[in-house]
Formats: C-alpha cells, structure tokens, sequence
C-alpha cells in the first residue's frame, strides 16, 4: 500500500525542468527530490493561488468580512460597508506600496542611523571610504562644500536626509535632485512626498475601514508614498551605503553554484543590509579564524553573496555570488554550506527547514526579523565582529564535522557588475570629460533605441530565470540597452549576458556603442534597493538635455517579469509616478475593465506621469516596451532615420568645448 502512495506521488510530481532554466537549480532539485526535501518550488506547484486574491477582488479590513466580489462581474456586488470593487481593489494595492515603501524607508533608515553613529565616532569599525561621493551628495542638495571638512559636511547631510524620515511638511530632501518639469507636475497633482513616515502612517489610515472610500484619492496617496521610498527611502540607502562602504565600479564576478568550494568552509549571507555583509568580510580575512579553518582540515573560508546583499558586495568587493532568490533553498541542498547568515527581506521561512535536512547553521542577525527554528545571532553595528565572527566560528564547527554529502554544481558564469551613476558617466566620457552626452547622442541618433530597466525577484509561478532571460534578449536584439537591479541581474548573468561579448547578441546600433565603449548591452546597477540609481541616470538624461525636459519624455520603459515581493509594486509605482512606463509579469493584482484599473493603465498617463501594463509573456513585454519606446522617439521628433555618427574622444571634446 505504501508503495502504491509512493508511485501515486511520483505520477502527480511536476517536471523539475518546467520550474527552472538554471541547470545548478535544476540539478539541486533533483538532489531534493531524491534526499526528499521540499523546495519552495514544490509548494508552488501543490497549492493554487486563490483565483479571487489574485485579482484582488477581496478585503478583509474589518471583521464584518472578508467580502469576496466576483472578478468576472466585479460590479454586480459591492462589500458589507458597501465598498466598490474600485475601492477594495485601491485599498489593497495601496497596502501593498505602503508595505514595500516601509521595507526600503526602514532599510534607509537603519543606513542613517549607521552613518549617524560614524559621524559622532560611535561606530569605529565603518568609516567615510568615498568622500568625494559625500561631497557629491551635499552639492545635490544645497549643502556647500568648499572650505570645510569631511566631518562638517557628513554631519549637516545627516542632519538633511534625517528629514526624508521624520518630517511633516516641506518636501523630502532628494526632490530637489528631480527635473523641474517632473517636479512641477507633482506639485499640480499634490503628490509631493512630505516625509515618509508621514506618507506611510497616513496612507495605512486611508485604508482603514470607514476612511479613504475614492479610488482616486487613495491613487494619489499611494503616489506620494511610493515617491517617498524611491526618491526618499531607496535614494538614502543607496547614497549612504555608497558613503561608507564605496561606490561600486565595473567588477568581474563569478556567479552560480560552482563558486562554492568542497575543501573550503562556505559561508553564504544572505538579505539586504550591507554592513553585516561588510563586517563578515573583515572576519572571513582574520588571521585566527582562518588558521582554525586550517586547523579543521579546511584549506581556507569560502564568502559567498546571494539575493540583494550579496549583488552589493558582488560590485563593491567582487565577492562570488551563489543565486537569486528562488535558489536560496537549491544551494542548501548541495550540502557544501557550513553557515547561511540572513537578515531582512526576501528570505523564506522554509529555508530553516532546509537548512537543518542538512545539519547547515541557519543564523538570523537582525533584531527585526527572527525565524522559528533558526539560530539567532543579533548584529550590531557598535560591535558588528562579535557577531560574524561567532558565524565564522560556526561554520568551522560544521566543516569540521561535515556528515552529510556534498554535490556541488560545476557551474560558473562571469559578469561585469557594479554600473553606479557615476560609473556610468565616466565610462562615456572619461575623468575629465564624464557626462551623459554620448548617450543621448547615441540616442537621439538612432544608434541606441532607448533605455530600460529591467528590475525585480525571480517568482516560481512561473519558470525561474527565463522570463528575464527572454525579456533581456529581445530587448538587445532591437537596440535597446538594459539596466538591471535585484535578482535580474543574476538571472542574466547566468546567461552570459553581462559581459562585452554578450554584444553579438545586440542589435547592430548597440553592438557598435558597445564595442566602442567595451561595455555589456546589460549593465548590473545593485540591489533591488539600489533602483534609485535608475532614476538617478534618467534625470542625468533629462539635465543633458536633447531627450525632453521632464521624465516622462524619455524614450525609457520598465519591467519587473518575475516580481514577487510588495517591494516591487512600491518600485513600480514610483516608476510610474517617474513618468516611466512599467509592465508587470507572473501576475496583476487588478481586475481589467474597472474604473481602478483604467486609471493606472491610462489615468495616470493623462495626467503627465507614467502608466502602468501586464502581460506575463516576456516577448509581449518586449513588443510593449518597445512600442513604448518609440512612441516617446515620435513626440520627441527623433523617430526620422539620421546619419548615425559614433563619437571618439575627439569629438567628445569638441563637444564639451560647445
């Protein structure tokens, strides 16, 4: 009888390579299944996703409910309070961007905090490492500079960027980083972020039962909140890291399962905050720890990155990177992790479990966000070394006694990260001559179609990685060059797709830019935190001038094929208000042919901003993006053929001197 379950079983299983391009993946969850570990994949695969969730055609905001509308005819009913399924549907999507917007402006927050304490000379293990990104920062928003010290400067900018947190009036610091065109649209709809914890406490209220009942009005709230987590929050955390840790420059890294190393002690951290990651470095380095890693018969201590605050150290420190997010559970199951340290954002709860299948420590640092089952091990940043060292020291214990066996993936791909803005601007133009010029000439020539980020998770809903594989290719092929933040950029390099060869597979106009500069057609920009580098380089094109005056005219789209997280309609929706067109795969919690869903996917547009699209194909979202793309060349008067010239250093100086 037990048999016949068992093969019953076998029957209903799921092809392992419908869930995954990734071949380390792959072959992890063959291991899984033979060592009868469950996977996240496989609980995608058993449990469906409520059909009228997904449609957010339910509330459940009082306990009169929940109400449950009917998506396919979401206005034959309305809720016990007599909510519409506009307002249902509003309410729930502005729960969404106020719980994203809280992780990032918390992240922020926690970096201020840090940066605070390094000022005052608290904290003595971080110090100031780019003080000419300081400086930078300060000018940006009206701080002065000149004549005065480091410390004098880093103490006012606190002081500055404290008010994207904490004030109640005025508009947030970084606005004035923003194209007065765009800026100027804002304010005439009222969707200036004041500050962000303002933003996110009054857009919760809004959305408590008996409050904010007009789709529109909570629209324009949840506006203002997403601006203030990717002009505020996002923006903070992104400079702030840059300060104290270095800004990230073009890096060759290692990427996949193969960087783990059977003779070594592989310890893998995993999570979004950069200065755990950072003190671990220093402790993986020191002399003790790594002679008692020799002394437990390891050859040395392995650091391995994944998910977002492994791509930060990817760029700063050229730190190997194991996976994104969907093979956080797979790499576990090679056996060869001695320690997996986590800390906030994106990290399944499953993992414990996976963790302790193969005698793995699973150490959780943050005080914020503990798992049952896991082992705690709280950081702080006053003494960030008795923490990573404890894990170092774990991790030895396990190599030591390793029991379990170990298969590691053969596999190892290498990519060119750590594309900063101002990594960016020198590559076009050099130290002396750094600017955006060549790109929008490039642009405006014909030469490179437009821009697009390409940014978000990886989602087992659909096929781990291929969507943005696809997505990418497509986009390339037809001139179009391509950010990446997040778990996208893995996904690509994986693919071969950010290194300066990947440029065969780019349109001939890309191809030639890219061989000139020597640079991917797919440039890897951070974490998914690190977005606010995109809207960043779009307000350096809009400053260059030649391309429009505000953001919504660039010739620019957005994607997030895979998205999984509430982090990514926060982003989205800033992108939007950017004026950046944004499609969405896997899924769209919107029901079509509401008044809601008319106002994001055409409303807002009419109003001067971006506009949001669905489709889960990522050949339709390339067709889309590019459709989008060269409606904005047309209003701009450069969709005519024009002789295409490729600029040399030659002429990058005439054209400074001009």
């Amino acid at each position: 009888m037990e048999n016949e379950k068992i093969v019953s079983k076998k029957k209903t299983e799921k092809n392992l390579k419908d869930f995954t391009i990734c071949d380390s993946t792959l072959q992890m969850l063959e291991k899984a299944r033979k060592d009868g570990v469950e996977t996240a994949f496989d609980r995608a695969a058993s449990m469906k996703p409520c059909p009228i969730g997904s449609d957010s055609a339910c509330c459940k905001h009082c306990s009169m409910g929940p109400c449950r509308l009917n998506p396919r005819d979401p206005y034959s009913k309305v809720g016990v309070c007599g909510a519409t399924i506009d307002t249902i549907m509003a309410r729930n999507f502005a729960r969404m961007v106020a719980a994203g917007a809280a992780a990032h402006t918390d992240h922020g927050m926690a970096m201020l905090e840090v940066f605070r304490e390094v000022v005052k000379g608290n904290i003595k293990d971080y110090e100031i490492k780019d003080v000419r990104k300081l400086e930078e920062v300060a000018l940006s928003i009206g701080i002065e500079v000149e004549g005065r010290t480091t410390e004098e400067i880093a103490k006012d900018l606190y002081v500055q960027l404290e008010a994207t947190y904490t004030q109640i009036e005025g508009e947030i610091p970084f606005m004035k980083r923003v194209p007065p065109k765009t800026l100027e649209t804002w304010r005439k709809l009222g969707v200036v972020p004041r500050g962000a914890m303002l933003e996110i406490m009054e857009m919760m209220h809004r959305t408590h039962m008996g409050v904010d009942q007009h789709y529109e009005n909570i629209t324009k709230q949840f506006t203002r909140t997403a601006l203030a987590d990717g002009w505020g929050g996002s923006m903070v955390s992104t400079e702030i890291s840059d300060i104290l840790f270095g800004t990230p420059t073009p890096v060759a890294v290692d990427v996949n399962m193969g960087v783990l190393k059977e003779d070594q002690v592989n310890i893998i951290v995993h999570g979004h905050e950069p200065n755990m990651f950072e003190s671990m470095v220093v402790s993986v380095n020191s002399p003790s720890l790594i002679q008692a890693a020799k002394d437990a018969g390891a050859i040395g201590i392995n650091l391995v990155g994944m998910c977002c605050s492994g791509a930060e150290m990817m760029s700063r420190h050229g730190i190997p990177h194991a996976g994104n997010f969907m093979s956080t559970e797979a790499v576990l199951v090679t056996g060869a992790v001695d320690a997996m340290c986590v800390d906030i954002q994106c990290i399944k709860q499953g993992l414990a479990t996976v963790a302790e299948c193969y005698h793995t420590p699973f150490i959780t640092t943050n005080r914020r966000a503990r798992i049952e089952g896991a082992l705690h091990i709280e950081f702080n940043d006053h003494d960030p070394l008795a923490c990573t060292d404890e894990v170092v020291i774990k991790a030895i214990t396990r190599f030591k006694n390793r029991n379990v066996s170990v298969e590691i993936p053969k596999m190892t791909n290498i990519g060119i990260h750590g594309f900063s803005h101002e990594s960016i601007n020198y590559m076009l133009g050099g130290s002396f001559r750094s600017s955006y010029a060549p790109l929008n000439e490039n642009i405006i020539n014909g030469r490179i179609r437009g821009v697009a980020g390409v940014v978000g998770c990886t989602n087992p809903r659909v096929k781990h990685d291929w969507s943005h594989v696809e997505l990418i290719k497509e986009l390339i092929k037809n001139d179009v060059l391509v950010l990446l933040t997040g778990c996208a950029q893995i996904s690509a390099a994986k693919a071969g797709l950010m290194i300066p060869e990947a440029a065969s597979l780019a349109g001939s106009g890309l191809h030639e830019v890219c061989e000139t500069v020597g640079m991917p057609p797919v440039l890897g920009l951070g974490s998914c935190v690190d977005n606010s580098r995109i809207l960043i380089a779009a307000s350096e094109m809009v400053k260059q001038g030649g391309l429009g005056d505000s953001l919504a005219d660039l010739p620019v789209a957005g994607a997030a094929p895979e998205w999984m997280s509430e982090k990514a309609i926060s982003i989205g929706q800033y992108f939007v208000a950017s004026g950046v067109y944004t499609v969405f795969g896997v899924t769209f919690p919107i029901i079509e042919n509401t008044k809601f869903h008319k106002l994001l996917f055409e409303g807002l547009e009419e109003q001067g901003l971006g506009k949001w699209d669905y489709t889960p194909d990522p050949h339709i979202m390339a067709q889309k993006m590019i459709a989008h793309i060269d409606k904005k060349r047309k209003a701009l008067g450069i969709d005519k053929a024009r002789e295409r010239v490729l600029m040399d250093m030659l002429d990058r100086r005439d054209l400074d001197a001009a």
